[in-house]
């Protein structure tokens, strides 16, 4: 282990500079021999080592996105070449290329704190055995083999020998429970973490291989935290679970105001954007515009969940626009009274009569079929006034009266009577 935070001894110096900064500052407050003193300085120094890697934290949120995205595409690939493992992993490149993701984007911060985390376990190394490493001194180093949190020593380890413990001033059983304890939240903190990522921030649409590993490196993880925890100093603990801490909050407030898409932190987030945009009528914040433009972009290849935000929005007369704004619908507009009072102008929904009975059919067809009986029509012409017309005399026919009616097969109008048949 000494080996390999050797290698990061270029970054000792600016590490231990950053913590002796801390400390003058805090032991002006606390002392300068004090716990609280070294351990706000180790606690400083991780605060600041995360908010200059916030820019790889998101970087490493869009590429796990992306990643998510691609497991269709990913699984396709696999099933297709799965007996030609070269020509699979060009494929899987070239996907790469063509999409812009890189797998190893989601292991950026862990990378990036590797070299800080060797300085320190190194600069800590030091203070144990008594050697000055970077900016620390004599004086300093006197002051920080002095300093105890919760009585076990900064740079004290859970299998250090009962003589090295009481070298530094301390009981073995005071550091064997603090240090048991911070293992312990070290792991529970590091579990939740990637819990939390896997119940509520996973689109639970795609089901590949990928998600199974996730849900074994949740299990992994805290394992590992704590086979190597018992190798740690208690300052390394220190930095450790505050990091773990840090991570666990950041992500908890990306998984609520930004999640994965098809997630259940989606379905969440969506219901308290409609109650916010319903109550407001409009879209305050650029993050909530941001997030409605991109539900509106995507068309028909919205989820579940998208969808019943668009349809919440169009129940409470509003309509999302393509800029991410939401105005107030046309075809259901509030209508302002003269009195100042807004009523709904929607249309009536169209409702399905009542089904009725076979005898009420029945009855209520021969009602109908009596009350629109037609009157006969008159098959004459009546252009001319009454007065107009000549007077005809009515003309017999052998076995009837006057034809008044057009009987079915003549041709309408006046028909010609006819001739008497002679015997």
């Amino acid at each position: 282990m000494d080996t390999i935070a050797s290698l990061f001894s270029f970054i000792t110096t600016p590490v231990s500079w950053v913590i002796v900064q801390f400390h003058s500052m805090y032991g002006a407050i606390f002392g300068p021999d004090t716990g609280w003193a070294w351990g706000l300085s180790i606690v400083s120094l991780v605060i600041l080592i995360r908010i200059c890697l916030i820019p790889l934290f998101v970087k490493q949120i869009k590429s796990t996105r992306a990643m998510q995205t691609l497991q269709p595409e990913m699984k396709k690939i696999q099933e297709r070449y799965k007996n030609d493992k070269q020509r699979q992993s060009e494929e899987m490149m070239k996907l790469y290329k063509e999409t812009g993701t890189n797998p190893l984007s989601s292991c950026l911060p862990i990378l990036a704190q590797s070299p800080f985390f060797f300085a320190l376990y190194h600069v800590l190394n030091g203070i144990a055995t008594g050697d000055t490493i970077g900016v620390i001194n004599e004086s300093l180093l006197a002051s920080a083999r002095k300093a105890h949190i919760f009585g076990a020593p900064l740079a004290a380890k859970f299998t250090d020998g009962s003589s090295k413990v009481e070298a530094l001033g301390a009981s073995l059983t005071d550091v064997r429970v603090v240090t048991a304890i911070m293992i312990v939240l070290m792991s529970a903190s590091q579990f939740y973490t990637q819990r939390q990522l896997m119940t509520k921030n996973v689109d639970t649409t795609v089901k590949t291989p990928f998600m199974q590993q996730q849900k074994m490196l949740m299990y992994v993880f805290p394992v590992m935290f704590a086979v190597f925890g018992i190798n740690f100093p208690v300052g390394v603990l220190v930095y450790w679970l505050t990091t773990n801490v840090w991570t666990m909050g950041q992500q908890m407030y990306v998984i609520r105001n930004n999640p994965t898409p098809g997630s259940k932190a989606q379905a969440a987030y969506l219901e308290r954007l409609t109650k916010h945009v319903t109550s407001h009528g409009k879209a305050r914040k650029r993050s909530e515009r941001t997030i409605i433009k991109a539900i509106v972009a995507k068309g028909r290849d919205r989820n579940e969940f998208e969808r019943k935000f668009i349809n919440g929005l169009n129940k409470a007369g509003l309509a999302a626009q393509a800029d991410g704004s939401v105005v107030q619908s046309e075809s259901q507009a509030a209508v302002q009274t003269e009195d100042g009072a807004s009523t709904s102008a929607a249309a009536p929904k169209r409702q399905q009569p009542k089904r009725q009975s076979k005898s009420q059919r029945q009855s209520g067809g021969k009602a109908a079929g009596d009350a629109a009986s037609p009157e006969p029509t008159s098959l004459t012409k009546s252009d001319e006034p009454e007065d107009a017309k000549p007077a005809e005399p009515a003309k017999k026919q052998s076995g009837g009266g006057t034809r008044s009616k057009a009987q079915s097969g003549q041709r309408k109008g006046p028909q010609r009577p006819k001739s008497p048949s002679k015997k």
